[in-house]
């Protein structure tokens, strides 16, 4: 293993794997990716693939929309010899209450400044759509054709082998155990195979980000949730777009594959690191599913699994340096949309550490809005 570094990532999922790519190709020739376990381990191999511009604030539909369009050409981009399977075969909003589609139309007000094609749809014609969705219990809905599904762990995949490809090198089954911090300046990380020496550290870690802050000796206010998912047995294409519902609180789609993959909150989920599955989830998500779209409720469930949001007080990222250790770089608590963030996420933690002009200014994002009282709300999430 290396004993020193330019840069040290914590994290091997879609963040972490996407900044290595970045600050590769920008020329930085010693980027080390850490993971306690294998690429693509942890949350972002747990996600439920969707990806969309379908966003409430104008930060989010930007974020969503430059990543959506590096998706679109993210085979060629990264010249992987796979597939990461983007299918733009939309989301379909559905909402059950006439304040969410009141929500639903200021939304759509702000994704058209951003370019965004989205639209409301009559229930006619979201019944179009899906024909399988039970529209007598909705009130309308809006669709957008060019949100989508990704296979995050073939997406992952193109990421890492571009990163290597450009220089950089990943330690898998390797984990972080310390930060050294001399002079309020990162000088290292501490594995369980050796210690590397650097001045750069990035938390790419999701869920387990305020442990590895807390490594630094920073506090950070955000804590992880278990979020569960399932997925059904396959069967014949019935389903182009993820069907979506803030209020009934559930999102479904039909993978490539012809299995049904779904999943839902829960307010009561408690506050730690466990990934286990539950028959209160399986439960709940059958009775949803039953009353919005009732013919998927007869498929058989093949497997369920769970994984972390890493959640912040106003559900939004953190993309910051930190002001108490120098060198230490945040790219955490996304609160279940970190995956179609990523190309992002990599492009402006490393723009931040290289000192260069942000693509997208993501300066709100910073640590010290929760200290400040300015927390970033987004009106959309699951």
């Amino acid at each position: 293993m290396k004993n020193s570094a330019d840069v040290v990532i914590i994290g091997g999922g879609i963040s972490g794997c996407c900044i290595a790519y970045n600050l590769a190709k920008k020329g930085v020739k010693n980027v080390v990716v850490l993971d306690k376990s294998y690429i693509c381990s942890g949350s972002t191999g747990a996600c439920g693939a969707g990806v969309r511009m379908q966003w409430g604030t104008e930060m989010n539909c930007r974020i969503a929309k430059h990543s959506i369009n590096f998706y679109e050409h993210a085979n060629e981009t990264l010249e992987y010899e796979g597939d990461v399977e983007f299918k733009q075969k939309g989301y379909l909003l559905i909402a059950d209450t006439d304040k969410e589609i009141e929500q639903f139309k200021k939304n759509i007000e702000v994704q058209h400044k951003c370019g965004i094609p989205s639209r409301m749809v009559s229930l006619e014609e979201a019944k179009e759509i899906v024909p399988h969705l039970n529209t007598s219990i909705l009130k309308g809905a809006a669709f957008c054709e060019k949100d989508g599904f990704l296979n995050p762990f073939l997406t992952t995949d193109a990421f890492y082998r571009a990163a290597k490809k450009l220089g950089a090198t990943f330690y898998t089954f390797t984990e972080a155990t310390g930060i050294k911090v001399e002079n309020g300046k990162v000088k290292g990380v501490q594995t369980n195979k050796g210690f590397i020496s650097t001045d750069i550290v990035v938390n790419a870690a999701n869920g387990w980000s305020k442990e590895i802050c807390a490594m630094a000796g920073i506090d950070i206010p955000v804590y992880s949730e278990r979020h569960q998912i399932l997925v059904t047995e396959p069967v014949e294409p019935m389903q182009d777009p993820m069907v979506m519902s803030f209020g009934l609180n559930l999102y479904v789609q039909q993978s490539p594959h012809g299995s049904f993959i779904m999943g839902r909150g829960d307010p009561n989920e408690p506050h730690d690191l466990r990934i286990t599955s539950s028959w209160h989830f399986l439960e709940e998500m059958a009775k949803t599913i039953d009353k919005v779209l009732p013919a998927i409720g007869r498929l058989r469930v093949i497997r369920q699994w769970a994984g972390l949001y890493n959640m912040t007080p106003d559900r939004q990222p953190i993309y910051d340096k930190s002001a108490e250790a120098e060198g230490f770089y945040m790219a955490i608590g996304y609160s279940g949309h970190g995956f179609m963030f990523g190309p992002v996420t990599g492009t402006v933690i490393s723009e931040m550490i290289l000192g260069e002009t942000p693509t997208i200014d993501v300066s709100v994002l910073n640590l010290a809005r929760f200290k400040e009282g300015k927390l970033f709300l987004e009106p959309s999430v699951v």
